[in-house]
């Protein structure tokens, strides 16, 4: 009998790193198993490295992320990582990590096996970073993309580090998502690579091209040899360099994937689904309980605190309060008003023309919290399934899972 393949997904949250172990069912192309997850606290919010530390800064210490990854390795069952055949690794889009080629990070050992430490390398300044105001994203030249430019993302990050801390930059000649840096080094790769999925949050990219806005951000004065080499999601970015974890060295890992697009794939079975992804983050888990005996409400809160990218000026609102207002009120009308949030960018009719018939749900908000997933059945008028709560770690192993057992077929 065949032994079972094994893959390993890696998910670097903003809050959070989880890991999952997947493995083929006997018998059935298609199908999947958790055989063991882990998940840890990254606590990694630092002071700004490259500017006096403001509100609206957020940056994060990849020291920290890489400690939490490492604990989650250790976590796992020792017999089945020396069975894994492929890792995929997905992350918190549109940040931007610099490093020093071929010192970004280095193997020390770690007790079990040798573990990763990071030694040339900034810290990662994330997609909540608010430091682009909107007068400085009107002074950037205009993309050619089907998303403008927001503060977060990573060409408006180096952009603005550019023209406020250009001696910043110069110890640095590779930049990526947290995710494509834990990619290259895994596999020690000379240049960064990047899927067009992280590419696409960062800015000025292309997607039907496939291809960076060279020639605007090269007259404009951006350093375009910090732009990664792009790969197709799914593809190979190169193999292990060392043994790390029981996993054996020259194993292949996936180029590295959105979390959302993880998320997202994890749960979709068929062409005609359409995925859901809310993160807990984005509600009070204290006061969910309170709701579930609130079945409806009159209250209207719009959620919006920190803006939207395409409204960054549009703020919260709470309207319709009545004498009878309660804790339960509120969380009720603040789960609804994130749903709802969610559908004025997308809208059912939408939806429903391009064929969808089902709307599967990802995250932790949604698997923990059930008057989110009311509201969401509430609002589409379609079947609604929810997915697990690893997801995007899931989402990253299986797509390896899937291509190494394809190449098996071939």
């Amino acid at each position: 009998m065949a032994a079972r393949r094994i893959t390993l997904g890696i998910d670097l949250g903003t809050t959070s790193v989880k890991a999952a172990l997947l493995g083929a069912v006997p018998d059935d192309p298609s199908g999947f198993e958790v055989l063991a997850s882990c998940a840890r606290a990254a606590r990694a919010e630092a002071a700004a490295e490259s500017v006096v530390a403001e509100p609206q800064v957020r940056e994060q210490d990849v020291s920290r992320i890489l400690q939490a990854l490492n604990e989650c390795l250790a976590a796992l069952p020792r017999q089945l990582l020396r069975r894994v055949v492929g890792i995929g690794v997905s992350g918190q889009m549109h940040g931007v990590v610099f490093w020093k080629t071929g010192q970004g990070c280095e193997w020390t050992e770690g007790g079990i096996s040798p573990v990763l430490v990071p030694r040339a390398v900034s810290h990662l300044v994330t997609w909540q970073d608010g430091r682009c105001s909107s007068e400085f994203l009107a002074s950037l030249p205009q993309p050619k993309s089907h998303l403008s430019v927001a503060t977060g993302f990573g060409c408006a990050t180096i952009f603005w580090l550019l023209k406020n801390c250009p001696e910043f930059l110069k110890p640095y000649d590779a930049a990526g998502t947290i995710h494509d840096y834990v990619v290259a080094m895994l596999c020690g790769l000379p240049r960064p690579l990047m899927s067009d999925q992280n590419a696409a949050s960062w800015g000025y990219f292309n997607t039907q091209s496939q291809s960076w806005n060279v020639e605007i951000l090269r007259s404009s004065g951006f350093p375009v040899h910090l732009l990664p080499d792009i790969a197709e999601p799914g593809s190979v970015a190169g193999r292990t360099s060392h043994v790390w974890f029981e996993i054996p060295k020259g194993t292949q890992v996936g180029v590295a994937l959105g979390d959302l697009q993880a998320s997202v794939y994890s749960c979709m079975t068929l062409g005609t689904d359409a995925g859901l992804e809310v993160e807990e983050s984005m509600v009070y888990s204290r006061i969910i309980q309170a709701a579930v005996q609130q079945t409806d409400t009159h209250l209207t809160i719009t959620p919006t605190v920190l803006g939207e990218r395409h409204l960054p000026d549009q703020l919260a609102s709470v309207t319709r309060i009545s004498p009878d207002l309660s804790l339960g009120h509120v969380a009720r009308a603040l789960c609804r008003g994130i749903v709802q949030n969610l559908l004025s960018m997308l809208p059912v009719r939408q939806l429903q023309e391009w064929g969808v018939q089902r709307v599967v749900g990802s995250g932790s908000a949604l698997s923990r919290n059930e008057v989110l997933k009311q509201e969401v059945q509430r609002a589409f008028p379609l079947p609604v399934s929810f997915g697990h709560d690893v997801d995007a770690a899931v989402g990253a192993a299986l797509v390896m899972l899937r291509r190494n057992l394809s190449q098996k077929e071939s």
